[in-house]
């Protein structure tokens, strides 16, 4: 029976919020990206290091604290999803052959019948046409993505299928289920690539989803970085909020240091 409900875990959600609100996990989305739910930019964090892109910091969405109903798939529901998170960039244009990438790294405490998932697609500008690049979902054994029963993707994933990296995941993003491990699932998948090529010429946004499954515990998030089209970033992702401040304290060092 599985009685860490999101109801019985409301104060510790709370008190963990305040406490990461002053860390990294306080960087904001960058400018032009919407949100629905819980979304951020975070540095290395658990389980989850720096992408091979080399940005300082990623973004990421999480179940935890989800909004009822969001994060789910664009083209519909699979029938037992609860709370999520949507993230969707700004407006891109972008020619015929042009080439979209981004790398993801999915990260779930639940598992065992507690399938949760998470999704990116590429679309028009209010997402009612979409094509899938990336669909993640937990499961006790086997590859864990593409996720199964969910659609089809069009991009190329490098490498194609990832087993889950067992155990509780430590990644500050899952609030209180940080470090948690329901069933045989849990765990990440390391950063994967996804590659697609834009069939033709107009404007789109790229959008990120996740869910958790059949109850609200024990939550699964997605960390993204480097997304761009032909080779210009998508949005630019803003410094963590301790890095920021620990730019502000060497800046002040300098001026310290001149006037001495």
């Amino acid at each position: 029976m599985r009685v860490r409900t999101k109801m019985t875990r409301l104060s510790t959600v709370v008190s963990v919020g305040m406490v990461l609100a002053a860390t990294a996990v306080a960087g904001t989305i960058p400018a032009g990206y919407t949100c629905i739910g819980t979304c951020g930019t975070l540095g290395a964090d658990g389980v989850v290091t720096l992408s091979p892109y080399g940005s300082p910091a990623y973004m990421y969405i999480s179940t935890n604290a989800g909004v009822s109903a969001a994060g789910q798939l664009p083209t519909g529901t699979l029938g037992s999803e609860t709370n999520g998170s949507e993230l969707v960039s700004p407006t891109f244009s972008a020619n015929a052959g042009d080439l979209l990438e981004f790398y993801f790294n999915y990260v779930t405490s639940d598992g065992s019948g507690f399938a949760d998932y998470a999704w990116a697609a590429v679309g028009d500008p209010s997402l009612t046409s979409v094509q899938y690049l990336v669909t993640a979902r937990t499961q006790p054994s086997g590859s864990i993505i593409p996720g199964f029963g969910m659609p089809g993707v069009s991009s190329t994933l490098l490498p194609p299928s990832v087993p889950i990296i067992g155990g509780g995941p430590s990644w500050s993003p899952l609030g209180a289920s940080s470090g948690d491990c329901y069933a045989a699932g849990c765990g990440y998948t390391g950063w994967v690539l996804a590659e697609y090529t834009i069939p033709a010429a107009g404007n789109y946004v790229l959008a990120f989803g996740t869910v958790n499954w059949a109850d609200t515990a024990y939550d699964s998030g997605l960390a993204i970085d480097g997304a761009t089209i032909a080779g210009q970033p998508i949005g630019e992702v803003p410094e963590p909020a301790t890095f920021a401040l620990l730019g502000l304290g060497l800046s002040a060092l300098a001026i310290f240091a001149r006037r001495r």
